[in-house]
């Protein structure tokens, strides 16, 4: 059981190890010299770092839009279910999680294995969050011991095997290849911006075919457009608060300087996210193709979100800023018919990640049309989804999937909740 703790606490919780790892081990299956293990195992971990902390920047950047918005339209911020709280959850029923996590990753291996189903799902802390959440929705639905286990493993089993294979053509066509595919909490609603981009897109145009004048030239690098953005993102919120509560932004800076300061943020955050994902790219790849090759022939790796944002990266910030709008929106309209009775706060971290992916699938489909109509449609959807999810995890885990839901956790939520109730008391 120690064994089994290390494993779940200490590598699958860790990205960076647990893809060291598989690194180390697809270069030693090829018989690479002790130098490119080094080099390879270590860049790896290096990239994945990188990539961990732009996200951590990122989050840091956005956040203070969130308190903003609930003192926009006076939400409060206690006022969702009293669930158990995500600390005493996870201290309850933290080995139930952990051995969903174990097996269902064991069952996604042997499936890659024997079957046409070669995606093996290499982002480990999603796959500590899948189980997570379902193992809420089975103590929801009345499920204990071995049956709350064997519940959990199994739609986290479905999960890590069906979805990356679900949105591997749309990944393809964005990236021109099969070297990988998602793995990661972004593809129900990508997988409805792919399909609106076929419908209604034109692919022929490009969100990075976007033309410049001569002296907004600048304006194609990405870091500098991503600050440009969410600078006016906050001076705009920051007006529709009022300079009497711009506080709430935790600044004693001018609205006008903590908007440049946050804007640069976001910038730097984004850039350090791309160089971590070229990197890790640049190493995981060759180095899970001696996996590929030896022990799972033709197997792709699932990896986290951003590794797509390279291909798109005009598409990423069409994405949040486009969801931002139509989420806030709906959040406007479901506030005063009274749809929920309990706070549903904007998701600033959703629209950027799971949105800005499903906005590069549009764009893979549809082009800038694909874009922009599959962000907006899936900034409302994510409302509605975080909405509904909330009372299905009203005694765990409400508090979690209203900050991190609106994406696959919410879905599945709200499908594993079905399949509870029929086998729960």
């Amino acid at each position: 059981m120690a064994v089994i703790n290390f494993i779940i606490n200490q590598i699958f919780r860790e990205p960076a190890i647990f893809l060291g790892i598989i690194s180390f081990v697809g270069l030693l299956i090829q018989k690479k010299s002790f130098s490119d293990l080094v080099k390879g195992t270590m860049k790896t971990i290096i990239g994945v770092v990188i990539l961990t902390q732009g996200t951590t920047i990122l989050v840091n950047s956005i956040s203070p839009l969130s308190e903003a918005f609930n003192v926009l339209y006076k939400i409060d911020g206690a006022a969702t279910m009293n669930p158990m709280g995500t600390d005493k959850f996870l201290s309850t029923y933290g080995s139930q999680i952990g051995l969903a996590m174990v097996l269902a990753f064991a069952i996604n291996l042997i499936v890659a294995r024997f079957t046409k189903l070669k995606n093996v799902f290499l982002t480990g802390h999603m796959l500590f969050w899948f189980p997570f959440v379902f193992t809420a929705v089975g103590v929801e639905s009345g499920l204990k011991g071995a049956g709350l286990t064997a519940f959990s493993t199994i739609l986290t089993a479905i999960y890590i095997i069906v979805t990356p294979a679900l949105i591997k053509p749309f990944v393809k066509n964005v990236t021109g290849d099969d070297s990988f595919t998602l793995g990661h909490p972004t593809v129900g609603l990508s997988l409805i911006s792919g399909y609106l981009g076929k419908l209604f897109g034109d692919k022929s145009k490009s969100t990075e075919d976007i033309k410049f004048p001569k002296q907004l030239d600048f304006l194609k690098e990405i870091t500098i457009t991503s600050s440009i953005v969410m600078f006016f993102v906050y001076i705009v919120v920051g007006l529709m608060i009022g300079a009497d509560r711009v506080s709430v932004f935790g600044a004693e800076k001018s609205l006008v300087i903590f908007a440049i300061m946050q804007g640069v943020l976001f910038g730097a955050g984004l850039t350090v996210l791309l160089m971590g994902v070229r990197m890790m790219l640049s190493e995981i790849i060759p180095a899970f193709k001696g996996i590929s090759d030896k022990v799972i022939p033709n197997a792709v790796p699932a990896l986290d979100c951003p590794i797509i944002f390279p291909y798109a990266p005009n598409a990423v910030i069409i994405g949040f800023v486009v969801s931002m709008i139509t989420s806030i929106i709906t959040l406007v309209i479901v506030g005063k018919a009274g749809l929920f009775n309990y706070a549903v706060l904007p998701l600033t971290i959703t629209c950027f990640f799971e949105i800005g992916t499903a906005a590069v699938i549009g764009n893979g489909t549809g082009g800038k049309r694909g874009a922009i109509i599959g962000s907006a449609v899936a900034g409302i959807i994510m409302i509605f989804l975080v909405g509904f999810s909330v009372p299905i995890l009203k005694n765990t885990i409400s508090e979690w999937i209203l900050i991190f839901g609106g994406n696959d956790f919410s879905i599945w939520a709200l499908i594993s909740s079905g399949i509870g109730k029929i086998f729960g008391m």
